[in-house]
């Protein structure tokens, strides 16, 4: 049996560069502009070599690159192609432009990345600088298109000609001293590849430090909340902390948790992340240094496939003071998300995590993406990208999902929920 031909890797090699068109189209958008322009060029046997368009508060660019009119009258049937084109604009209202040149796009260069900017505003300024330091460091744009309008601004960029790290320590500082969040991804498949979101709970998924809200009922908050900051600042070890935190706890009565439950507040945008995340095909898990008194809770109402935190012993309906089992501290989070992923089947290459304290830095390192969400400073110099916006459903624009792909999904989603026929 013959193999199956299959396209060469590479185009064959040509004696030089041919000669192309450059048709550019701009004016009012209207239905059938995009139609009526291919009809036109379809009318002179041109070949098409590339496509751009954009419409832009109801403005439309359309671009074509094509080959001249085939022919021996070359120049007698581009004038007449030329002429064409303008009379078809004319009619519709447009303006056209046809540019003579010769060859295709240039090449891309070695070095690709996504550039994810959001601000809430994002400023001219703010864009002004950091495409100038994306070009000081040697890279091209070569593609900008706007991801969302809201509840922020952002907007992907498409850069080659420099390596990623070198990138993303480029333009880490500028984007702190213009306010606004930058994210700096390799390109390639693997992006969409991610399949296996972990975050943290407290501060993350959620606005409270659960053991907070547990210390707030027993009357401790002011000394656990002490404790809690210089153990998310790294100046304490987590493990230590979590003891002489929970110690506080010794004679709670073990029916708070109930009321604890109702307290917890998701934070923005936490449930839009989860439903896209499942309906896309993603698994999502949550590790926490928080217990799983409540964690428990969240599984069962956001539906997510995998849980790990701590257990708060319970003794005659009250609380001890001690956990029971295993803790989850900082190097406890990055056992988990590997143990998550081997369950899951998904290689660590392809996981994403999100966290906002010192003890989620292994988890973070640990991932083929870590993602410092209103993170400490430590996190955020140590983690591959950083979020400073109230919103944990901006991480999806991080993985090349727009907002329209996330209103469409959810729509989709109601519309199921609600059953045939609605």
């Amino acid at each position: 049996m013959d193999a199956t031909p299959t396209a060469p890797a590479t185009p064959p090699p040509t004696s030089g560069p041919e000669r192309t068109l450059l048709v550019k189209v701009f004016g009012k958008d209207r239905p059938g502009i995009t139609t009526g322009l291919f009809r036109t060029l379809a009318d002179f046997g041109v070949e098409v070599i590339d496509i751009e368009q954009v419409v832009t508060r109801g403005r439309i660019v359309l671009c074509a690159l094509v080959t001249p009119p085939p022919g021996d009258a070359l120049l007698t049937r581009e004038g007449e192609l030329r002429a064409t084109l303008h009379r078809w604009a004319d009619a519709h209202r447009l303006q056209a432009e046809i540019i003579s040149g010769s060859g295709d796009n240039r090449p891309r260069a070695e070095g690709r990345s996504h550039v994810t900017v959001l601000g809430h505003p994002l400023t001219a300024q703010a864009v002004s600088a950091l495409t100038a330091r994306i070009t000081s460091s040697g890279g091209n744009i070569d593609r900008v298109f706007r991801l969302a309008k809201y509840p922020v601004t952002a907007v992907e960029m498409t850069i080659s000609g420099v390596a990623t790290p070198e990138l993303r320590a480029a333009l880490a500082p500028e984007a702190a001293a213009q306010g606004v969040d930058v994210a700096v991804v390799r390109s390639g498949l693997h992006r969409r590849a991610k399949r296996l979101v972990v975050m943290d709970v407290d501060s993350t998924l959620i606005q409270d430090e659960v053991i907070e809200l547990f210390a707030a009922h027993a009357g401790c908050e002011r000394q656990v909340a002490e404790v809690t900051a210089a153990a998310m600042r790294g100046e304490l070890d987590f493990a230590e902390s979590l003891r002489a935190r929970v110690a506080l706890l010794a004679g709670l009565d073990a029916g708070v948790v109930g009321k604890v439950r109702s307290e917890v507040r998701l934070t923005p945008g936490a449930r839009t992340l989860i439903r896209t995340l499942k309906r896309l095909g993603y698994q999502v898990g949550i590790v926490s240094g928080g217990f799983t008194q409540v964690t428990d809770d969240l599984v069962e109402r956001l539906g997510l496939d995998f849980a790990a935190a701590n257990t708060l012993e319970v003794a005659d309906g009250a609380f001890t003071g001690r956990v029971v089992g295993e803790i989850v501290d900082r190097a406890g989070k990055a056992r988990m998300l590997r143990r998550f992923a081997e369950q899951a089947g998904v290689p660590l290459e392809q996981t994403v995590a999100i966290g906002d304290g010192a003890n989620d830095l292994d988890m973070l390192n640990t991932a083929g993406l870590g993602v410092a969400f209103n993170a400490k400073p430590v996190v955020r110099e140590a983690a591959d990208t950083a979020l400073n916006v109230p919103f944990l459903d901006t991480v999806l624009y991080l993985l090349g999902v727009t907002r329209e792909e996330i209103e469409e999904i959810e729509a989709d989603g109601t519309a199921a929920a609600a059953g045939p026929g609605v």
